[in-house]
């Protein structure tokens, strides 16, 4: 199930399988036809708030492409992050992560982000 965050307080559920949460830095991949008695994995974040690219610091936005490419918006590190299908626990950085500012290397606080594939 998609929780697609409007805000820190409003949601919508999509049918899908991806569940973010705001303060334990964590996106949970669940399968839409899962028994909740097993266990989440976690593909992005997970390790606590930081910098490093295996962690997220208040994440906002989420976009995942049709090859399942996961794109966080790592709001507190000024950044986009990458994540790719069966790839490793670090993400990459595909834009800013070079401080907040103005500069064509730097973000300053994204929110959101999408993709258009066309």
């Amino acid at each position: 199930m998609v929780f697609e965050f409007h805000s820190y307080t409003k949601c919508d559920a999509k049918q899908e399988s991806v569940y973010r949460t705001k303060n334990l830095q964590l996106i949970v991949n669940i399968p839409a036809n899962a028994n909740w008695a097993q266990n989440g994995v976690a593909v992005a974040g997970g390790n606590g708030g930081g910098s490093a690219t295996y962690q997220l610091n208040l994440p906002r936005g989420l976009f995942i492409d049709d090859d399942q490419t996961m794109v966080i918006v790592d709001y507190g590190n000024n950044r986009i992050m990458q994540w790719t299908n069966g790839g490793t626990t670090n993400g990459q950085v595909v834009a800013g992560g070079n401080g907040q500012g103005s500069g064509l290397n730097q973000l300053n606080q994204p929110t959101d982000v999408l993709i258009d594939n066309g």
